[in-house]
């Protein structure tokens, strides 16, 4: 296991051996995952993240309902509201369209 501290700053040094088995270096972006008690640290894609088609109908279906029921939207702050519409701009899905691969439910 490698380590470093964590400073006043909340600031940290990535050490060598990751960076080196990342293949990070200064400029690089790195992502997390967190799983409970524990982070994943990986080098950052440059390409747009994977999409998955149940969530992107999920959100499909709420901006359809937000549009064609706006009263229910009056219990939400506004700031949600707007993230909530910035997360489902430009989000198309054809629910009619079949489902590729296995599916478990």
């Amino acid at each position: 296991m490698i380590e470093s501290v964590i400073t006043a700053k909340s600031q940290t040094t990535l050490p060598s051996g990751v960076r080196k088995a990342l293949g990070v270096q200064p400029g690089d972006r790195l992502a997390y995952i967190i799983e409970q008690d524990r982070a994943v640290i990986m080098k950052a894609r440059d390409t747009e993240p994977e999409t998955d088609p149940v969530v992107d109908a999920f959100l499909d279906f709420l901006a359809r309902d937000m549009a064609s029921h706006p009263e229910r939207l009056t219990g939400l702050n506004a700031d949600l509201v707007a993230r909530i519409e910035r997360l489902t701009e430009g989000v198309v899905v054809d629910l009619d369209e079949p489902i590729e691969g296995d599916v478990e439910i």
